[in-house]
């Protein structure tokens, strides 16, 4: 036993040891990095307290001043936030900030009909021509996307090629448009055919411009779509038009005689069976090879059903000791069916559709009601613009809302503190201020207004009230000490001065990284982060003039009452006999 507990308190000495010497190493490091950091940082210090006490003596100059004209404070403060107010429009606005990603897939559309050889020459020669640029890491096409039985046939069939992108470095916003202005070159020499851009679906977003047409006449409804995409197509700022209304699949339409069919004692669901298995064919058994099932399809010959007459003369009653050809019972004609049908609320409704080009999603909206008053679609048609501007006018109201809830909780807060409906309505003053400071700072970065721009305002109005709280609460607590109102606005402000500034400056270096447009995803977080940045920094130097000012006009309650609120607060905290605090007196 004795060798065992020898080592145990060997252990326990070499653990003892080792932490002292950690610790002790820690402390000289310590003391060093202090004697050779220290000196640096107060010299700092000091070299930001020189201006810092240059702002304190000016603004110790001009709040009196300020105090001495409210009129004019008010009026300038007024007068900017209106300014800023019919800035806005300027702004423009779209749902959310387009994110460059590292891929993009074009969709080339040939003419209703085209066979599949031709579209994958198409195809092929785009890769061929592309594959060399500089902002392009790889290209991968397919042609012929699905076929005419799928869920959504106008995006299928023969005729539709497709070519994904994926872009070098990781991609950007900007090489993503010159390699798409590139291809929409190439594709100039192509004419009739339809091109689309289109992004990895990260949101599910409808296309940024959406304008149905509503009608009851349909050939009117095709003039009218065909018109607007028109339109759209010879205006630079719109690209990838698409329209429902254009020329459909080529098909083969069978009108039956239900009479003749009747007194041949055929019915036309008969009639459609026999075709139909004659055509696409039936499955009549199935073929076990290994462990596989294989169908055995049956259905006519190649030359029976290659054209428009041989489908005529296809029999419709086989087994029969008289045959009956499909002409004899139906009309068969060739024709082109329409490419989409789209209906809402019974109506039937032709819809246009366009990527955008250089302009915002509001300045589209306007520019397309703009381009249909001065060029009318036609009698009876209705439009109806929607789209991402519709979801943009949906969330805007739903975050207007959330908007104003804030501004009501905060109030309600501040109102349960400060036992005062007034107060929190004074310090409320802060939130037109920095508006105006968000707005401006948008428009200096070129930004539009957008949803995470509205997340952006709903963050300020708990950011940039609480300057405002610091300064009433301090003002409040001289009055209540007996400090007559102008002294204690002018104390107030200059003591509130230095913390304000400081927890403002932490503020707007915290959301300076986000500001920076960096990294992935970096156009969403921006604008969030330069409204914030905008009205905070405007909000707090607006503060420190507007508020004292508005607590001077608005507050009309006397010295004497703040100083008996003072004396009825130290009375409630004073320990009574018991060593309770005493109650205040009602």
């Amino acid at each position: 036993l004795k060798p065992v507990a020898g080592s145990r308190r060997g252990l326990g000495a070499l653990v003892r040891w080792s932490v002292f010497g950690v610790a002790w190493v820690i402390v000289k490091l310590w003391r060093g990095l202090t004697a050779v950091v220290g000196p640096v940082m107060r010299k700092a210090s000091d070299l930001a307290m020189k201006p810092y006490a240059g702002a304190e003596r000016g603004y110790l100059k001009l709040l009196p001043s300020a105090l001495a004209h409210p009129g004019k404070v008010l009026g300038l403060a007024a007068l900017a936030f209106v300014a800023t107010l019919a800035m806005v429009p300027m702004l423009g606005a779209d749902l959310i900030p387009q994110l460059a990603q590292d891929r993009f897939e074009m969709t080339a559309k040939l003419p209703a009909g085209t066979p599949l050889k031709q579209t994958d020459a198409l195809v092929r020669e785009l890769q061929l021509a592309h594959a060399k640029d500089d902002s392009v890491a790889s290209l991968y096409g397919v042609s012929g996307s699905g076929t005419r039985l799928d869920a959504n046939p106008t995006e299928s069939g023969e005729n539709i090629g497709k070519l994904t992108v994926v872009m070098a470095g990781g991609g950007s916003a900007r090489s993503e448009a010159e390699i798409t202005e590139r291809l929409r070159a190439s594709m100039q020499e192509h004419p009739g055919v339809q091109v689309d851009f289109a992004r990895p679906a990260l949101f599910s977003f409808s296309t940024p411009l959406e304008v149905e047409l509503r009608g009851q006449d349909m050939a009117t409804l095709e003039r009218a779509g065909q018109a607007l995409a028109a339109m759209l197509r010879n205006n630079p700022h719109y690209a990838d038009v698409k329209s429902t209304v254009e020329e459909g699949f080529p098909e083969i339409q069978i009108r039956f005689d239900q009479e003749r069919a009747g007194a041949l004692g055929l019915t036309t669901r008969q009639i459609a069976d026999v075709v139909v298995k004659k055509v696409r064919g039936d499955v009549a058994t199935r073929y076990s090879f290994r462990d596989r099932k294989i169908d055995v399809l049956v259905r006519a010959q190649e030359g029976d059903r290659a054209s428009v007459e041989s489908i005529r003369r296809l029999i419709v009653n086989p087994g029969s000791s008289r045959p009956v050809t499909l002409d004899a019972v139906a009309e068969v004609v060739a024709t082109n069916g329409p490419s989409e049908i789209h209906r809402a609320d019974q109506t039937r409704v032709a819809v246009v559709s366009a990527n955008l080009r250089d302009i915002d999603l509001g300045g589209a909206v306007r520019e397309v009601q703009a381009m249909v008053a001065e060029q009318p679609l036609g009698a009876g048609v209705g439009m109806h613009i929607g789209g991402q501007g519709e979801e943009l006018a949906e969330s805007a109201r739903s975050l207007i809302f959330a908007f104003g809830l804030a501004i009501f909780l905060v109030y309600l807060v501040m109102a349960s503190q400060f036992e005062s409906l007034l107060h929190p309505f004074v310090i409320l003053f802060t939130i037109p201020l920095a508006l105006v400071g968000a707005i401006l700072a948008l428009m200096l970065t070129g930004k539009p207004i957008s949803v995470v721009v509205f997340i952006g305002l709903i963050l300020l109005v708990g950011l940039v009230t609480k300057n405002a709280i610091i300064l009433i609460d301090k003002v409040n607590q001289l009055r209540e000490a007996g400090v007559a109102k102008h002294e204690a606005l002018v104390e107030g402000a200059r003591s509130r001065l230095r913390p304000i500034i400081m927890t403002t400056l932490c503020t707007l270096f915290g959301f300076l990284p986000l500001a920076v447009a960096m990294g992935e995803g970096a156009e969403v977080r921006s604008p969030m982060a330069i409204t914030v940045i905008g009205g905070l920094l405007v909000s707090t130097l607006l503060t420190l003039l507007v508020i004292p000012v508005v607590y001077d006009l608005l507050d009309r309650r006397g010295d004497a009452y703040y100083r008996e609120r003072g004396r009825q607060h130290a009375h409630a905290a004073e320990p009574s006999d018991g060593g309770e605090p005493a109650q205040e007196p009602a």
